[in-house]
């Protein structure tokens, strides 16, 4: 018997990001049983139908009607779902940032939801797909790297990681000179698509050619889109996001640590001598900031 745990379903990662996106276009009564739940989702866990009823002041047709609205055929699933989500700790709708959020209060959220979208990314990573994605990288002539805005940073860390494996490796933030890199690619040129939407035009455009010309495509996405289907190998990377007041960063963080396996997956696949050189080369970089640290020492004595 496996000792490793269940993997959670999808709808019981979302399933308290639904019920809070969903409660203020409930029913009054569907909308008082999600009170419940949100304000209490351990408490909830104990309850029978008759119980959740009586606790949002509503019939126990209605629970069973709510249970529909947010994607189950019953209540029994439901209370399956909410048991997972609960055991992982998943963000409900009060780990929202609002403007009248104190500083304690956005500690404790972001850090909530950063903790939870990371693990959601966590079970939600195919292990089989980054062994391919590994496999292909190791097999590379070439990598393009490909990104726009904040999945631009994420091409510029990979870009950094990469290159210390030998592999030329081009991480372009301008999108016409990232379309001229993969239209020049080979059938030993390999892609990471890095797209949280999965539907940014110009990275789809970019894929296209990499696929055109031959190459292979790893789409790092968090979402369906295009981009997936373009893609010879998928890492989907689902998060929870909140966009209303600030810029994402949590899928940015999540596919950081993806690009981190990745270049792990590629480091114990390389045979030991070209390991031997990395650490040359890191030594050597630190002889180097060693000396720069020392000249701005003794330029503060001579200043003195």
């Amino acid at each position: 018997m496996s000792s490793h745990p269940a993997r959670p379903t999808e709808s019981a990662y979302a399933l308290l990001e639904t019920i809070a996106m969903q409660r203020d276009a409930m029913r009054p009564s569907d909308a008082r049983v999600a009170d419940v739940v949100l304000a209490s989702p351990v408490s909830v866990m104990d309850l029978s139908i008759a119980g959740l009823a009586a606790a949002a002041a509503v019939s126990e047709p209605t629970v069973i009607r709510f249970c529909a609205v947010v994607g189950f055929d019953g209540y029994r699933a439901f209370k399956i779902a909410l048991a997972q989500a609960v055991a992982l700790g998943l963000p409900a709708g009060n780990a929202t940032v609002s403007q009248d959020d104190t500083a304690s209060q956005l500690i404790e959220k972001i850090f909530q939801r950063t903790i939870s979208s990371l693990d959601r990314a966590r079970w939600g990573l195919s292990a089989e797909a980054v062994e391919q994605a590994i496999v292909a990288i190791v097999g590379a002539k070439e990598i393009v790297l490909l990104g726009m805005g904040a999945s631009g940073m994420v091409a510029l860390d990979a870009q950094q990681k990469f290159f210390l494996f030998g592999i030329p490796c081009h991480a372009f933030q301008d999108a016409h000179l990232q379309f001229m890199a993969s239209a020049l690619a080979t059938s030993d040129t390999v892609a990471i698509a890095i797209s949280e939407t999965g539907k940014t035009a110009e990275i789809i455009d970019s894929a296209q050619a990499v696929r055109d010309a031959g190459g292979t495509v790893i789409a790092l996405t968090g979402n369906d889109g295009h981009l997936s289907e373009i893609a010879d190998i998928e890492l989907r990377c689902t998060t929870f996001e909140d966009t209303d007041l600030f810029t994402p960063s949590v899928s940015r963080l999540a596919a950081l640590v993806v690009i981190d396996i990745l270049a792990s997956g590629v480091a114990v696949r390389r045979p030991p001598e070209f390991l031997e050189g990395i650490g040359t080369v890191r030594a050597q970089l630190a002889a180097v900031r060693a000396q720069h640290l020392s000249g701005i020492d003794d330029s503060d004595d001579q200043d003195s």
